[in-house]
């Protein structure tokens, strides 16, 4: 299980006192208020960095830091992302997931027939569909639906799902 989870991304500086525009990568852009401190860097190397101050500004979040005093620190900042620690990630109600949770599961039926690895996840308006790559590495789209997932395992990293009639077909063509 993935120890950081991304919540944003900071693609550019905003004003010349150190704050920094960032794109929400969280269903909940309002999640960055409950925050004192975050992670600012890469998967490889990341620093503690103190909220200051949030605002919002038509899909971004501008954010200062306590650490940045101008322009300079900030731009530094761009193109890093913004992660928390599990203890600080939003409790996900019952049958929800964080994505980079699901990726790299081993899907099967319900019967045992191996479909292949989670490669993906599309969020679509009505539900999510989970992009499953087979051993022959053709791509399964399967819909992110309660009446097909059966079995999800995040510490196993396992899923196991009942498809609808024929879906599995389209692909087997």
């Amino acid at each position: 299980m993935t120890e950081f989870l991304q919540v944003g991304k900071i693609v550019n500086t905003h004003g010349v006192r150190g704050e920094v525009k960032v794109i929400p990568l969280t269903d909940d852009p309002r999640r960055f208020e409950d925050l004192n401190d975050v992670f600012v860097g890469t998967d490889d190397k990341k620093e503690v960095l103190n909220i200051e101050n949030i605002k919002y500004f038509k899909n971004t979040v501008i954010i200062k830091f306590k650490e940045s005093g101008d322009m300079n620190y900030a731009e530094k900042l761009k193109d890093m992302f913004i992660y928390v620690d599990r203890k600080n990630a939003i409790k996900l109600p019952e049958g929800r997931y964080f994505i980079c949770d699901l990726i790299g599961m081993e899907v099967s039926e319900i019967d045992g027939n191996k479909l292949g690895v989670l490669v993906d996840v599309l969020e679509t308006g009505s539900n999510d569909v989970y992009v499953v790559k087979n051993k022959d590495n053709k791509e399964i789209l399967i819909p992110a639906l309660k009446s097909v997932l059966k079995e999800v395992s995040v510490e196993n990293k396992t899923m196991k799902v009942e498809l609808p009639d024929g879906l599995l077909d389209i692909y087997l063509k």
